[in-house]
């Protein structure tokens, strides 16, 4: 079992910066592939971010490239993710997930993430 907890969210102009973390309880973190999802009002969930247990491998959606980083220190049981030049079409609430997984894969799909976390609201405003 993974319990997941987000924190960084907030309200930040066009341009701007944010960091949001993702903190994990439970033994399986460091086995876990984990990723960040984002959900608009009326829109579906949508992959952000991923990366492997290891941290060797990442992925991102096009729509992130070049302005977001995801990271984790499995030391700390913590993931992050760094956006960078944000615009206000990325408003929405970003949720941490989190699979067991030891390959070197990353799922871009909602069904393959059994643990989720509440979810922390981003604002970009204009």
């Amino acid at each position: 079992q993974v319990q997941l907890v987000e924190s960084g969210g907030g309200l930040v102009q066009a341009g701007g910066s944010l960091r949001l973390s993702c903190t994990a309880s439970g033994r399986t973190f460091r086995n876990s592939a984990m990723a960040w999802f984002r959900q608009a009002p009326g829109k579906e969930r949508e992959f952000v971010a991923g990366i492997t247990w290891s941290g060797g491998s990442t992925n991102y959606a096009d729509f992130v490239k070049g302005r977001f980083t995801i990271s984790r220190v499995n030391a700390k049981n913590t993931v992050y993710l760094q956006m960078n030049s944000l615009k206000p079409e990325d408003t929405a609430v970003y949720l941490c997930a989190a699979r067991s997984d030891y390959r070197d894969f990353i799922s871009l799909n909602t069904y393959a993430y059994p643990y989720w976390g509440q979810g922390t609201q981003v604002t970009v405003s204009s």
